[in-house]
């Protein structure tokens, strides 16, 4: 059987929101990484079968298929479809599984995955527009559980499901601050080394400047500066906006195929897509299914942990890969080497394709075999993929 493959991998620098990023339209910020993928790769863009585009907040400037707006937008053929998918801050790594599968399957030679979030202009929580999303049927069923407010237009919160995570597991604010803290001190070092760089395609703005680096690394925050911060969502919680990822602009890409495709066209595979999988845990807790899709993954994979050479798990809120770490005896040293959306940001539907770009540069900077991401999802959902690198 065939091998799917990344044959390219781009993203944007992160912007802060209300950032650099702000100005420009998630549709055009979409459009700039295409264009990027197809220049470093070299892909004809009327070779490419389906743009497979993750966003989550699908209304105003995001709604109306943001995928095939995106392919209109680079200039690409009109022949190029796309579609828009949602799995919450998992889209683009979602996106990046049905590429696969579509390629594996013979429905496709060329896929290109990704996703984009402008968390400036479209606001997280701008699609439930006054409505209730969750049914009486769903109330009902958690009725009474500790952490869900069911007065509320969101009965389900992240930031509670965050502080439920850091009381099972009993995690101290300072050790949640101190790894906000390693976050930061990672991203720096490998901003300031340029490991990013290569990954990056810089955003022309409209002054005349061009936006080349990732804006949400606090290089002078401290573990006295986070213990002033309050904590949002319990009185005597623990978890702080400094131990949560940052609210982000920004999208990336990757270009799925076949080995054999590759090779006929001369495209050099980065890495082939080993094991892909999504798993679903508490949705009140939220936050926890990383946990059994890595080891569904690792499973599947035929893999120990102690095989995989780096490990990106999404840094939603500090106590996720903290009880990651916890429940999967992994090797700390390995998690989230260049930093995570604590320190880089998280724009929610390009979250994935960006921790997977930046994970595939690490992989080859490094020479690791394996590398495995996970991340969290509303609903109590979560994604895992393990890569080899080619």
């Amino acid at each position: 059987m065939s091998d799917a493959v990344i044959v390219g991998a781009v993203r944007t620098p992160v912007g802060r929101r209300k950032g650099s990023l702000a100005g420009v339209h998630p549709v055009d910020l979409s459009a700039h990484v295409l264009r990027a993928l197809a220049e470093r790769t070299g892909i004809d863009p009327a070779l490419v079968d389906d743009v497979m585009w993750g966003c989550v907040s699908q209304v105003g400037e995001q709604s109306w298929n943001v995928a095939r707006n995106a392919v209109l937008a680079a200039g690409w053929p009109e022949s190029v479809p796309g579609t828009t998918l949602d799995r919450q801050c998992g889209s683009s790594q979602q996106a990046l599984h049905f590429a696969a599968a579509t390629v594996l399957s013979g429905q496709a030679d060329l896929v290109v995955a990704g996703g984009v979030e402008s968390m400036t202009r479209v606001p997280m929580g701008s699609s439930v527009a006054g409505g209730m999303p969750f049914s009486p049927a769903i109330l009902e069923r958690y009725r009474g559980v500790e952490g869900v407010a069911a007065d509320s237009p969101l009965p389900f919160n992240q930031g509670v499901g965050a502080e439920l995570i850091a009381q099972r597991w009993r995690f101290s604010r300072t050790q949640l601050d101190e790894f906000a803290l390693a976050s930061h001190e990672k991203a720096a070092a490998a901003q300031d080394a340029g490991a990013f760089d290569p990954e990056l395609a810089p955003v022309a703005l409209a002054d005349g400047g061009k936006f080349s680096a990732d804006e949400g690394i606090r290089r002078d925050t401290s573990l006295e500066k986070l213990a002033e911060l309050p904590t949002p969502f319990r009185p005597d919680g623990v978890v702080t906006a400094g131990s949560a990822s940052q609210i982000s602009d920004g999208a990336a890409a990757l270009a799925v195929t076949t080995a054999e495709w590759a090779s006929r066209h001369g495209l050099r595979p980065l890495a082939r897509i080993h094991t892909a999988v999504v798993a679903a845990d508490d949705p009140v807790t939220m936050l926890t299914a990383p946990i059994p899709a890595t080891a569904k993954a690792l499973r599947r994979a035929g893999l120990g942990i102690e095989e995989i050479g780096v490990y990106e798990v999404n840094e939603a809120f500090a106590p996720v890969p903290l009880a990651w770490l916890a429940e999967t005896e992994a090797d700390p040293e390995r998690l989230n080497p260049r930093g995570g959306a604590i320190a880089l940001g998280h724009p929610l539907g390009g979250s994935g394709a960006r921790i997977m770009t930046t994970m595939l540069a690490h992989m080859r900077d490094n020479n690791i075999r394996y590398g495995l991401q996970t991340m969290c999802e509303g609903g109590g959902m979560a994604n895992a993929t393990i890569v080899e690198l080619l």
